[in-house]
């Protein structure tokens, strides 16, 4: 799914005026409609208080269409106008008077916090007041009235996205910002609503249809996108009756050290669970009788030093090298890493002590081959590519670093965000389970093992994070959050796979009665 830039979304918005010759109040009547059969299929004429807060621009006149619709059915429904400017837009004069046809009770005008309402917490809340056309701080008695939202704990809906957010920049205030429980997103959810600094405004969000140009839609490309069940299916390579083994790769997983043998154990597990045809770990002599013995289906070559790696030498061809797992940042094993980089053509997936270990030696980056795909979590990633000051600074460090190195980033996280080049993809899966220790090693495995399939490295990426995330999915299910293991991650690889294909549930209808 596409996720649209404020000025593309605008740009939406006037090709689709003019290609299907609307007049301008068209646009908010089938907004607010849409919103009305939303409310309207959950309510059926419900008597609940529902308080329509609108401003004084576009998502106003949204919230004026959705008051008037409220209205004409019977709902229990209070309007106001909240007073944020001298400026009201066309399209708000316009549904403030055709409410006004509609009730002989016309919207209360808000202007200070002595004419702020007494809501219940059983009542509803519209929050109508700011749409994405937000451009400049808010007054500080609007700040208190988003409180009073807060502090009545009504359920709160927000139309298109929760008034004080922007699209495209950080917050002002965080305390200047609707905490809404529900927001109805128009074609497209927006990126706020993934980032950590701002998708707590929100708990959940859905994607409304308004009757935009499709063919924009469709032919307009976005820097940024949702990566869903609908867009890695394509992804997936069918096997032939015939294959084999060898049709499918060898991965390598290069790390370890004493007392950290289990991240390369889940590595390698995981590189053969997502379908490699061989693995092969490389670890210090520590390591031998512990990788053998857990995963038996895994070969294993070892360093000549008992704790470390100390010397990286192999004498098999590996499709792909997933490198850093418990690796140590020792002074032999970082002068290893760097004769091993010197060298090597082989496509590589870097995680964990290798990512370190290029954060404090820049230099080696430009040995990397293209496409590396590089997994940090958010302090490898700080190590990596330095402080930001807020999400959008920090999505502007890593396109950048992308760019000059011609990597691929997987930005570990709740929504995994994965930076290749201009271009971002935000995963849908996954849960606060993975907060688990080798839950980022499972991760690297799964990339490593589609990359020896003959998957691209975006594809390993985008593939390997959304199979990760929905094997957890699954997995918590059974085992909750708070004991779910890494391990579980690969044992619920399998139904990951096999969910790719699995058919949504039908409801079913009760046979009528005779």
């Amino acid at each position: 799914m596409k996720v649209f830039s404020r000025a593309q979304i605008y740009e939406a918005d006037k090709i689709t005026i003019d290609r299907q010759q609307l007049p301008v109040t068209e646009l908010m009547e089938r907004a607010g409609l849409q919103i009305f059969n939303w409310l309207h299929m959950r309510m059926q004429g419900a008597q609940v208080p529902i308080h329509i807060f609108c401003g004084i621009g576009n998502n106003g006149g949204d919230g004026l269409v959705l008051a008037r619709h409220l209205i004409t059915h019977g709902y229990n429904v209070e309007t106001y106008v909240v007073n944020c400017g001298n400026s009201r837009s066309k399209g708000f004069l316009a549904n403030y008077d055709r409410v006004k046809e509609v009730t002989k009770k016309w919207p209360q005008l808000l202007k200070c916090e002595s004419d702020f309402p007494d809501i219940h917490h059983d009542d509803i809340i519209v929050d109508a007041v700011f749409g994405i056309g937000l451009n400049r701080p808010i007054e500080d008695w609007i700040k208190r009235l988003f409180a009073h939202f807060k502090s009545s704990r009504a359920f709160t809906l927000s139309i298109d996205i929760p008034s004080g957010l922007y699209t495209d920049k950080p917050l002002d205030d965080p305390n200047g910002v609707v905490y809404a429980n529900h927001t109805l997103s128009f074609q497209s959810p927006k990126l706020v609503f993934f980032l950590p600094d701002t998708a707590k405004y929100t708990i959940q969000w859905e994607v409304i249809d308004i009757g935009i140009d499709r063919e924009y839609l469709m032919t307009t490309d976005t820097e940024v996108e949702l990566i869903s069940k609908h867009e890695v299916l394509p992804l997936y390579k069918p096997r032939d009756k015939f294959s084999h083994k060898g049709d499918f790769g060898h991965g390598l997983v290069i790390g370890g050290s004493y007392g950290k043998i289990g991240a390369v154990k889940l590595t390698t597990h995981a590189v053969l669970a997502s379908g490699s045809g061989l693995a092969t770990a490389y670890v210090p002599k520590c390591g031998y009788i512990p990788l053998q013995t857990s995963v038996p289906e895994a070969m294993v070559m070892t360093d000549d030093n008992e704790d470390k790696i100390t010397n990286i030498e192999f004498d098999i061809e590996p499709t792909a090298i997933a490198i850093g797992m418990g690796l140590g940042t020792e002074k032999e094993s970082v002068a290893a890493l760097k004769k091993f980089l010197k060298t090597n053509t082989t496509p590589l997936v870097i995680d964990a002590d290798a990512i370190n270990i290029l954060s404090k030696h820049n230099e080696l980056l430009k040995l990397l081959p293209e496409s590396s795909i590089i997994t940090p979590h958010p302090g490898e990633l700080k190590r990596l590519i330095g402080e930001w000051s807020s999400d959008f600074e920090k999505l502007e460090k890593a396109t950048a670093f992308s760019n000059e190195h011609k990597v691929i980033l997987v930005i570990k996280g709740a929504n995994t965000l994965t930076v290749y080049g201009a271009k971002k993809y935000i995963n849908v899966t996954g849960n606060p389970g993975l907060a688990t220790a080798g839950s980022g090693d499972v991760l690297t495995g799964i990339i490593t093992g589609l990359l020896c399939q003959g998957y691209s490295p975006i594809e390993a990426a985008l593939f390997g994070v959304y199979l990760h995330g929905r094997s957890a999915d699954i997995a918590v299910e059974d085992f909750g959050y708070q004991s779910l293991m890494a391990g579980h991650v690969i044992d619920y690889l399998g139904e990951a796979f096999i969910d790719l294909f699995r058919q949504p549930e039908q409801p079913q209808q009760e046979e009528a009665e005779d």
